[in-house]
């Protein structure tokens, strides 16, 4: 056989060889996955404990829009919205549930994030401040804010929002005291309270039309 023909089987032998041990490894990952998927699965329906560090798999409905992840069984919801989905409307802020900077809705009502752990909202609706717009265009909370200037640094603003959206779905027409001791879980380090509670009845009057 030519040199040259030698050269070329030997070069397609090798290429035959890699191909075939790619294929395989991808198999045998696929394979050890798959187990790995069913026993962390098993675990959490068996109420086991799981392990420090172990990762576990959950589906979660978020802005209608359903996700397969792994993660921990210690991650808050909060974590896995911002780090894990990209969704980084909700805000970190305090951490412990006092300031509703990283408020959410699940099935409608206004949650804390951050103290909502991710394995917690498996099969509930889980709506965030990008949620709310209207395709491209912000929706009728949204607006009402920006049109009623209630926000300065901003950064408490998609918590406010959130909760307001809430407050709306319950109430169609809150009056001042239930508007206040609705939204009263949201902080806004700036003091622009009384602009917020115009956006929340201008907003209260747009969605029902007047």
């Amino acid at each position: 056989m030519p040199l040259k023909n030698q050269d070329q089987e030997q070069n397609r032998s090798r290429i035959n060889r890699r191909v075939f041990l790619k294929t395989m490894g991808v198999g045998t990952m696929s394979v050890c996955l798959e187990q790995h998927l069913a026993r962390a699965s098993n675990t959490i329906k068996s109420g086991r404990e799981v392990p420090a560090g172990k990762k576990i798999p959950i589906d979660l409905i978020v802005n209608q829009n359903k996700h397969h992840l792994l993660v921990e069984a210690r991650w808050s919801l909060l974590f896995v919205l911002r780090d894990k989905l990209g969704l980084t409307g909700s805000k970190q802020g305090c951490g412990r549930g006092e300031c509703g900077a990283c408020t959410v809705l699940i099935n409608s009502i206004p949650r804390y994030a951050c103290l909502t752990l991710a394995v917690e909202a498996q099969g509930m609706q889980i709506e965030t401040v990008e949620g709310l717009m209207d395709g491209e265009d912000l929706g009728p909370v949204q607006q009402a804010f920006l049109d009623e200037d209630a926000f300065q640094c901003g950064y408490c603003t998609p918590g406010q929002v959130v909760a307001a959206e809430g407050l709306l779905r319950k109430v169609e027409d809150p009056d001042a005291e239930t508007l206040r001791l609705s939204m009263s879980g949201n902080l806004c380090r700036c003091g622009a309270y009384v602009h917020i509670e115009k956006a929340v009845k201008k907003a209260a009057q747009t969605r029902s039309g007047r």
